[in-house]
């Protein structure tokens, strides 16, 4: 199989940063690259974008599309890549795993781009996980469909999230999730760009696996020490144990980025050793936490 034609579903931040890599290493091989928008969005400033490059724009809606007018959809496309998220509701990524399958897609890549769901397992404190691990279900039962899980640790930026909580520089804190030594794996937006399209246009064809990918994987202490040393601060230091976390929750079961955090600070399934991952065996040159940190941070005033 070669990715003769490939689909990509949404164009954010993740979606925008594979279509361009696309766009720049897939010709001539891949004589047609698409991507599928709502129809709101066929006109916005990305749109044009994405066609200077190329990129054939398609519309629909992958929230309120029925499973077979996706299938339709998808159907005439080698490779189907899913850059949208969580945001589209519950059900929507085992809905477009099926339209792959029933239209009949050589080789599917879901939304997986995060952490490592069979490690994590069901009932974690993050409940859009499961899912992600019915999806995986569905895959590996079936034999029509070729599928690539690409697993990319969380985005280096939310490390510096201050919604997240770990690095908050305007109040000069570093927290850990779970403890000092507690790991996490992170890979930029445009690594996981550049990367994907490696990991799909690769020869011989790699499917029917997870591939996973790392710009750094380091502990919340080492996080703080690199932070410390490349801005020239001291950070307050809090660790948010598990308990503690599990305890917030409990008091706030609907807000996700405290789900996250108590799934992050059990420390299974989100972080894994470089050594293991694509770039490392290509020798591919990714961003690290601290090179993230000198190319966007600068210290607060306060903390100089």
């Amino acid at each position: 199989m070669t990715a003769s034609s490939i689909l990509v579903l949404g164009a954010g931040e993740l979606g925008m940063a594979v279509l361009r890599e696309l766009a720049a290493l897939a010709a001539p091989n891949t004589p047609r690259i698409a991507v599928l928008l709502r129809p709101a969005s066929v006109q916005s400033p990305a749109a044009q974008t994405l066609r200077a490059l190329g990129v054939e724009l398609l519309v629909g809606d992958l929230q309120h599309d029925s499973q077979s007018t996706l299938a339709a959809l998808f159907s005439p496309f080698t490779t189907v890549i899913c850059c949208t998220g969580f945001a589209a509701g519950p059900g929507t990524q085992t809905k477009l795993a099926r339209a792959a399958i029933e239209g009949g897609v050589q080789r599917y890549v879901p939304w997986q781009f995060g952490v490592d769901y069979d490690v994590i397992g069901r009932g974690s404190p993050q409940d859009t996980f499961d899912e992600q691990l019915d999806v995986r279900d569905l895959l590996r039962g079936q034999q029509g469909t070729q599928w690539l899980i690409i697993s990319t640790g969380m985005f280096t930026s939310f490390l510096f999230e201050p919604s997240f909580g770990v690095v908050d520089l305007a109040q000069n804190s570093v927290h850990a999730l779970g403890d000092w030594d507690t790991a996490v794996t992170v890979t930029t937006p445009a690594d996981i760009g550049r990367l994907t399209a490696l990991i799909v246009l690769a020869e011989p064809t790699l499917s029917n696996q997870v591939v996973y990918t790392a710009g750094d994987t380091l502990t919340y202490g080492q996080l703080a020490d690199i932070v410390d040393a490349v801005l020239g601060v001291t950070l307050n230091r809090q660790r948010w144990s598990v308990p503690t976390l599990l305890a917030d929750l409990a008091q706030n079961p609907d807000d996700n980025l405290r789900k996250y955090r108590a799934v992050f600070a059990q420390g299974n399934g989100v972080a894994w050793d470089r050594a293991v991952t694509f770039n490392a065996q290509q020798h591919i040159a990714v961003t690290s936490v601290e090179q993230w940190i000198r190319q966007r941070l600068t210290a607060p005033a306060t903390s100089r």
